[in-house]
């Protein structure tokens, strides 16, 4: 998203060089006019367009942003760390472009600085479980059950609350009780179903973050089917089955080779051939990154091709093939230049990711996003809730 984020000029319409016909002043009683509302289908004849997301940052730029953060962070045993994401998600942000314009990111690292302490507090009682008895591990048990629920409601709420685009924020409207229901209750029915009910829990989680957002007083939504999220997961579980099948078979072969010529009395896999390890290794990082790279492109198509903003759709086309190869070499790159490339590795992973995102429209974008931010002067915005922190790392 770039660092400007003005509105586009406005077209000039047809036959705006014609002569003008004088208005005709309405009568003193006749009511007045209303604008027809943005929100609603277009119609059918309307012509549609489409706008690519792009993103505009370089890798070299975010180096500079990231190092910076890192030492600073560094230097301050992590209390930098609340406006290092700041400045992270800024660049990000801004950087982003859609329609002509960039988005913002306006969060106060005083607010994330505490979140983070809250959930440092929260990780803690976590860690200590195992050395506590019995009931106190049940007492920090409830304890994060009844926190981290509402806690998580408020980070999204936060998220967005401090996003805005043209000049106008995005909203969280989700409720403690959605909150609890989504964090709490369904993931332990995921468990106590085995982890069948997995993909439904993922389902209900896109729902209530589409359904629950807003930019201005427009409501997103998705009609994503939950089928989408089992298929998805389901290939991803046997792409993971068949490498790890596999890997378990090359382990049998090779140990019975090995064993087959070692000393009597050698010790276990001393005769293992030197790739053996590495192989092994390798085939858990394509198993895991394989299906990754399906979840994530299969889920995102499907939520983000049946979403809505009021008249506007979205077209996402990412690649599982082509997802899979940057995530990979990404992370080859990263682990071989022992961390330096990773802020050329998320600017590489955002570039594609924001190339993939369209916004289908019959009217030009500026014009929503104006009539949309007149709607919320006109009606009076309500009182902002006091976001006070983030928990979000």
């Amino acid at each position: 998203m770039g660092e400007d984020s003005g509105l586009d000029s406005a077209e000039v319409p047809p036959g705006a060089n014609a002569e003008v016909t004088p208005a005709v002043e309405a009568p003193p009683d006749a009511p007045p006019v209303e604008a027809p509302p943005v929100q609603g289908a277009p119609p059918e004849s309307a012509p549609l367009e489409l706008d690519r997301m792009v993103f505009t940052g370089t890798g070299s730029e975010y180096f500079r942003i990231w190092i910076v953060n890192l030492a600073l962070t560094i230097a301050t045993l992590g209390i930098y760390s609340a406006w290092a994401k700041v400045r992270r998600l800024q660049f990000f942000y801004r950087h982003t472009r859609l329609a002509g314009a960039g988005f913002d990111y306006h969060g106060d690292p005083i607010a994330i600085l505490k979140g983070r302490l809250v959930g440092l507090v929260l990780f803690g009682l976590y860690s200590v479980m195992g050395y506590a008895g019995t009931v106190l591990t049940l007492v920090i048990l409830v304890v994060l059950a009844v926190l981290l629920p509402w806690l998580l409601g408020r980070s999204l709420r936060f998220r967005l609350h401090n996003s805005s685009y043209r000049g106008l924020r995005f909203k969280f409207h989700g409720t403690t009780n959605q909150a609890y229901w989504i964090f709490l209750a369904m993931p332990l029915l995921m468990v106590v179903s085995l982890f069948t009910l997995g993909p439904l829990w993922h389902h209900r989680l896109k729902r209530y973050q589409f359904s629950n957002a807003a930019f201005g007083r427009t409501r997103f939504s998705t009609s994503a089917e939950v089928g989408d999220f089992y298929v998805a997961h389901i290939l991803a579980a046997m792409l993971m089955g068949a490498m790890l099948t596999g890997l378990i078979f090359t382990i049998a072969i090779t140990a019975v080779a090995s064993g087959a010529g070692r000393e009597t009395g050698g010790p276990p896999g001393a005769d293992m051939p030197p790739w053996f390890l590495p192989a092994i290794f390798a085939g858990y990082v394509l198993a895991f990154v394989g299906g990754q790279a399906i979840t994530t492109a299969r889920i995102q198509n499907a939520v983000w091709n049946r979403a809505r903003l009021g008249s506007l759709g979205f077209i996402c086309d990412l690649s599982i093939v082509r997802l899979f190869w940057i995530q990979l070499s990404n992370l080859a790159a990263t682990v071989f230049t022992l961390g330096f490339f990773r802020p050329f590795a998320q600017v590489r992973l955002a570039r594609y990711v924001a190339g993939c995102m369209m916004l289908v429209r019959a009217v030009p974008f500026s014009a929503f996003a104006t009539a949309e931010a007149d709607n919320v002067t006109a009606m009076g915005e309500e009182t902002a809730e006091l976001f006070d922190f983030d928990i979000g790392f």
